[in-house]
């Protein structure tokens, strides 16, 4: 039986760590892959040989038998279970060596470094996609399924956006509705890649992010900030323009209004989403703004105010 030195396959040495060895095979997994070299034979019998090293060395048990008995612990290994005792069916979605099928990893990868093999169709989004799932093969398949973040600002959250994306060199444009939350997911039918052999296509699911704003806090629908009040208008009263994300409007200051005072404006938040016309509401703490560079004639009167006060 011919002998397979799967250290030399992983490029690593007999007393290397399971950490060493994982590290190893993600690296060239992620070199060899079928989906990265489509139609390279030597590139697909290198992946398959990689992926034996991998489930080889990675088991304990299996390690110590090859360790131990050379080439012949295929044999000693075929004494308990089916040929060979390597399971391809995890790599190739069940089919045999040279079936044709790949899955797309989710396992050993965390499922997010091997998204680098399709950032590059997601232009000018600022987010990277990823497989969820699809195989190729002779049957029909429905097209692999991709995942991308899309990034908004506040304003573009609050009032809904058109963007434009690069995807497999098309521009597709998409519309996001008006009061999006930081982390939610909107589907894109078909938008995926392409089926196999007459099946529908994979859908683009984009996770949306959220740039914070230092302006604005926004807690589910309700939309909370600071109003700069100066001590005399908190003191006597008066009317302040605050910049809102809908725009600028004028709130009432009442006398006597004190550090901190929360006002609520009903309706005036966030939109709700999918509910057109409906709004949390607006929340404005006052804060209070101390003058500075005091001229001799103003620092005279607060020394009388302080003594009318005392």
């Amino acid at each position: 039986m011919e002998y397979k030195d799967y250290y030399q396959t992983l490029g690593v040495s007999k007393t290397a760590s399971k950490d060493e060895i994982k590290k190893a095979y993600k690296k060239l997994a992620r070199k060899y892959h079928p989906d990265v070299n489509p139609g390279n034979k030597e590139a697909e019998e290198k992946f398959k040989a990689v992926s034996e090293a991998h489930e080889v060395l990675s088991d304990e048990e299996k390690r110590k038998k090859y360790d131990q008995l050379g080439a012949d612990w295929k044999r000693y290994e075929q004494t308990g279970g089916g040929p060979g005792g390597f399971d391809w069916s995890q790599y190739t979605g069940g089919a045999g060596p040279g079936g044709g099928r790949y899955t797309h990893f989710e396992g050993d990868f965390g499922g997010t470094d091997f998204s680098d093999f399709f950032s590059s169709i997601f232009g000018g989004m600022g987010g990277g996609g990823r497989t969820r799932g699809g195989r190729r093969g002779s049957m029909a398949h429905k097209g692999q399924d991709y995942t991308a973040e899309l990034n908004l600002s506040m304003a573009e959250a609050f009032h809904g956006v058109q963007k434009t994306i690069t995807l497999n060199g098309k521009n597709l444009r998409i519309s996001i509705k008006p009061g999006v939350e930081d982390g939610q997911t909107i589907r894109l039918k078909g938008s995926g890649g392409p089926g196999m052999n007459g099946a529908e296509n994979g859908d683009l699911y984009i996770t949306l992010r959220i740039t914070p704003d230092h302006r604005y806090t926004r807690k589910g629908n309700d939309l909370f900030i600071d109003a700069p009040v100066s001590v005399y208008k908190a003191a006597l009263g008066g009317e302040e323009i605050v910049d809102t994300l809908s725009g600028r409007i004028r709130i009432k200051i009442q006398p006597e209004t004190q550090n901190g005072k929360m006002l609520r404006l009903k309706g005036k938040g966030f939109p709700v989403y999918n509910h057109p016309g409906q709004h949390g509401d607006l929340y404005i703490k006052t804060v209070l703004h101390l003058p500075e560079k005091l001229t001799d004639k103003e620092k005279d009167l607060f020394r009388q105010l302080a003594e009318l006060r005392s």
